[in-house]
């Protein structure tokens, strides 16, 4: 099959193209804005297959993404364009909403024109899905349930706001002009390649480097964490397996809290490579004011996908943060010019409503 991923030169995107190329048959357009977090060094193993293929465009441009659509005869669609850091988010809402959802509209707009364009089998095994994120629920307490995909919609950043519209749209598509489509929402992705704005790979570099650790007000909001190469998996099985019109949540069932996690990785690098002048790096733990509106927990129930598609994370918090510390430590020649030229580690997101 002819698949389209959308976003695919980020960091969860860039994890799907390689395991497409390297895991299946299909053919592979990865169509990307390239915007800050994007990089296509990520996909550099991958970028002469004759299976692979880049086109650079915004989800946005209609035009562009009907005539990539035509030109490559896209079977599916796999969406994963967007912007994703709530920090980024508090700062400037503007591009979330452009992007996350006047995005995703006219996506989706030029997806149904193609679509209705099939005719035979294309049209009847065409199939458009949506990835999304578990921030949508809202925020959980420590005793509540995880969230299932019958979980209401709460979102409480402007971030999971602009992904929850862009959720409701997929699905307003699928039930009005029947557009062929499957959801997904997943919770927190770490890994190689990712950006480094995000808790995990910004603690493993400030740590490295000796730097201060920031911690959120005390550490203890909770998150699932979902190695992104498990998560990568589990998409294709969606993409091509999942019920059209269902959802499905995807999770690594390894619940911790931001304390812990940062805790996790001074260990880590402690036995990796010492620093010489700091006993533990555990005592470059610096809590910090936290950010507006964080909600405390979120936990997925990834039964439906277990059950019907048969995934399951194969990476445990524990097994999945090691590769992911080593990876840092070898590969300095891919985040060393992200640091010194994008992004140095500076705080974001402490804008307040006046």
């Amino acid at each position: 099959m002819n698949i389209l991923v959308t976003g695919g030169a980020g960091f969860i995107g860039s994890a799907v193209c390689c395991y497409l190329i390297n895991e299946t048959e299909h053919h592979v357009v990865n169509l990307d804005k390239l915007t800050y977090a994007a990089n296509l060094e990520t996909l550099a193993p991958i970028a002469d297959n004759p299976r692979y293929s880049f086109v650079q465009a915004d989800i946005a441009d209609g035009s562009k993404v009907g005539e990539t659509l035509r030109k490559h005869e896209i079977d599916i669609v796999m969406h994963l364009a967007a912007e994703s850091h709530v920090d980024r988010s508090i700062d400037g809402p503007a591009e979330f909403i452009q992007t996350n959802i006047v995005g995703t509209y006219r996506l989706l707009e030029a997806v149904r024109e193609y679509w209705n364009s099939l005719t035979g089998d294309k049209r009847d095994t065409f199939r458009f899905h949506h990835i999304s994120t578990d921030e949508v629920f809202g925020t959980l307490g420590f005793d509540d349930q995880m969230f299932t995909e019958e979980t209401p919609y709460a979102p409480s950043s402007p971030y999971s706001a602009s992904k929850a519209a862009s959720d409701h749209l997929v699905n307003a598509w699928h039930h009005t002009f029947g557009l062929p489509v499957v959801l997904s929402n997943c919770s927190n992705n770490y890994g190689p390649y990712h950006f480094p704005e995000k808790l995990i790979p910004l603690v493993i570099l400030n740590a490295l480097e000796g730097l201060p650790l920031p911690v959120y007000g005390n550490g203890e909001n909770v998150r699932d964490w979902l190695y992104v190469d498990d998560h990568a998996r589990a998409l294709v099985l969606v993409a091509t397996k999942g019920e059209l019109g269902r959802s499905y949540n995807i999770g690594g069932r390894n619940e911790r809290s931001n304390l812990t996690v940062v805790q996790t990785i001074c260990d880590v690098l402690d036995r990796l490579r010492p620093l010489p002048d700091v006993s533990s790096r555990r005592d470059l733990i610096t809590f910090v004011t936290d950010r507006p509106g964080h909600d405390l927990r979120y936990a997925i129930d990834a039964s439906r996908i277990e059950s019907e598609l048969g995934w399951k994370a194969q990476e445990t918090f524990e097994t999945g943060l090691e590769k992911t510390v080593q990876w840092f430590l070898d590969n300095e020649a891919w985040w060393g010019p992200i640091r010194a030229k994008k992004y140095s580690g500076e705080r974001l997101g402490q804008r307040k409503a006046s």
